[in-house]
């Protein structure tokens, strides 16, 4: 078949290698499984494939600078392990975040210390 199309015919190469579509994003979250669920979801009668890949880069940014922003919180705090009371107070200092997630309840998340300053002693 001189003039044949598409896939090789035969034994595959060694070469050839399957890849994840997180691999070839370049992602660490599952692209295949949140498009099986923007799927599942009826969230639309069509789902593209460019969907999902940008879903997960955008939930992998979120995670990662939430991460990011509750460690630099525990750092501060002294501690060495990261708790729900970190990644709230990390949440409420970044002002995007306390935007996109201020309504969320994180439990054991306490709450954000804040004096008013009409409580303060008057200086003299």
């Amino acid at each position: 078949m001189p003039g044949a199309k598409g896939k090789a015919k035969g034994k595959a190469s060694r070469s050839s290698k399957q890849m994840s579509r997180s691999e070839r994003a370049g992602l660490h979250f599952p692209v295949g499984r949140v498009a099986r669920f923007l799927k599942k979801g009826r969230f639309a009668e069509r789902v593209g494939a460019g969907a999902s890949v940008y879903l997960a880069a955008v939930l992998e940014y979120l995670t990662a600078e939430i991460l990011e922003l509750s460690g630099n919180t525990t750092k501060h705090m002294k501690k060495r392990r990261i708790i729900p009371r970190s990644i709230y107070l990390a949440i409420k200092e970044d002002p995007e975040l306390e935007r996109l997630l201020g309504d969320a309840t994180i439990t054991c998340g306490g709450a954000k210390m804040h004096i008013d300053p009409f409580l303060y002693k008057k200086k003299k």
